[in-house]
């Protein structure tokens, strides 16, 4: 009897509540481990991917002046997702708050897992602490951080 109850339960879990993999950075590229995490969780769970660049600065056309949303800059993680099969949504977000936005997004989007994942050296400790204390103390789904 404990069995099929556990058994309904997972279905239920798996069938209505399975969210996409966030993949999260702060304006820089991508962790290589972070991103095969998330790449493999998405081939794994059958969910799509959703690679979020959170860029601290306020969204005005001065931004645009300064290449803070230069796309050539950006990463390629999305596009080696998508070579996999994997539906892929890329978000450029600029906000004076990008560890709130990251968490905002994953609870927007239901995540199922959050990889925040911002390359080694290119994000101040302070500013990754802060993103991490962020995640960890706002978010009830998996969170995998790059180690800083």
């Amino acid at each position: 009897m404990v069995e099929a109850t556990v058994d309904r339960q997972l279905e239920t879990r798996a069938g209505s509540a399975v969210g996409p993999v966030v993949l999260a950075t702060l304006s820089s590229r991508v962790d290589p481990e972070a991103e095969r995490l998330a790449i493999d969780s998405c081939l794994d769970a059958g969910v799509a991917l959703v690679v979020v660049n959170a860029i601290a600065a306020p969204a005005c056309p001065r931004t645009l002046h300064l290449g803070a949303l230069d796309p050539a800059r950006e990463d390629y993680a999305a596009v080696r997702a998508a070579s996999f099969g994997i539906r892929v949504e890329h978000l450029r977000v600029t906000t004076p708050r990008p560890a709130r936005a990251i968490v905002q997004i994953a609870r927007e989007r239901a995540a199922g897992l959050l990889v925040l994942g911002p390359k080694q050296g290119r994000v101040s400790r302070r500013r990754f602490k802060r993103a991490v204390r962020a995640v960890r103390g706002s978010l009830t789904c998996l969170v995998w951080i790059a180690a800083a």
